[in-house]
């Protein structure tokens, strides 16, 4: 298997919703973005799938040192051999590969954030900076979409954190800030032994209103000159706050289930912002 092939297969089978926002985009710049979230697949899988810590550990050093070979054109891995041909000529650098892997390293070191600046932080490692690079793949012309990008991604990683907070505390991973259970007087183990409550509908509520506030935001934030190169991001966007209203509809039973859109309903919101320009 040539590795252009190996992360078509790796991110064709992890069935996300940012597969679908792929499938409109020109030849090469369908490669780029393939590879490049094959790259985040394999270092999130590494903390999603490796049970043993230090195992995990590891092995994100072990990353660490291949991106930096990847740089020097040393890797042998295929990710980086079928990502490395587009790094120039997207502006892909080795700081944004490293900070994708800071963040998923902040998963084995924490699971637990006292604010939500200190959650922030984690998003714009795992989330910011990917949709930074996504940017400047799709087209990026003006330097002000960046922080758009930067943006999106939060919403995007904040509607994640929505829809797996059961799923997170079965691992042992609770994202929502200590402060704001705190403040809707949710305790862990709640969440962790999977109760509903009022208060606990309230924290999720305030966890929705606060993506919808970025969702809104990005939007004001994406140049005009920029908006037509970015559609595959607002594809993604499109089905990010879709699933969000779905987990809303559904009044936040996302303890004992993870609420999702079918793959139809996926391609439909992905077609209409292809061809109709809108949500």
């Amino acid at each position: 298997m040539n590795p252009d092939q190996y992360v078509q297969d790796k991110a064709a089978s992890s069935g996300s919703s940012f597969y679908y926002a792929f499938l409109f985009l020109p030849k090469e710049r369908r490669a780029a973005i393939t590879a490049f979230y094959a790259f985040c697949r394999e270092v999130d899988d590494v903390v999603d799938e490796v049970t043993d810590p230090g195992v995990a550990a590891t092995k994100l050093a072990w990353w660490k040192s291949e991106v930096h070979k990847g740089f020097s054109g040393q890797s042998n891995h295929p990710v980086m051999l079928a990502l490395m041909p587009h790094a120039q000529t997207y502006g892909i650098e080795e700081r944004h590969l490293q900070g994708v892997i800071e963040g998923c390293q902040m998963d084995l070191d924490q699971t637990r954030y006292l604010d939500y600046a200190g959650l922030q932080r984690y998003c714009h490692l795992v989330a910011g900076v990917v949709g930074e690079v996504a940017a400047r793949i799709f087209g990026q012309t003006d330097e002000h979409t960046t922080e758009y990008a930067h943006t999106l991604g939060q919403a995007l990683q904040l509607t994640n954190i929505i829809r797996d907070v059961g799923e997170d505390a079965m691992r042992g991973r609770i994202y929502l800030p200590i402060s704001e259970l705190q403040q809707f007087d949710v305790k862990a183990h709640e969440i962790t032994k999977r109760e509903y409550s009022d208060r606990f509908t309230a924290l999720m509520r305030f966890q929705a209103e606060r993506a919808h506030g970025l969702y809104d935001k990005a939007f004001s934030l994406l140049p005009d000159a920029d908006r037509r190169a970015q559609k595959p991001g607002l594809m993604m966007a499109s089905i990010y706050r879709t699933l969000l209203r779905e987990i809303e509809s559904e009044n936040f039973q996302v303890l004992h289930q993870r609420i999702s859109l079918t793959p139809l309903r996926k391609l439909w919101l992905v077609w209409k912002m292809q061809a109709l320009g809108r949500m």
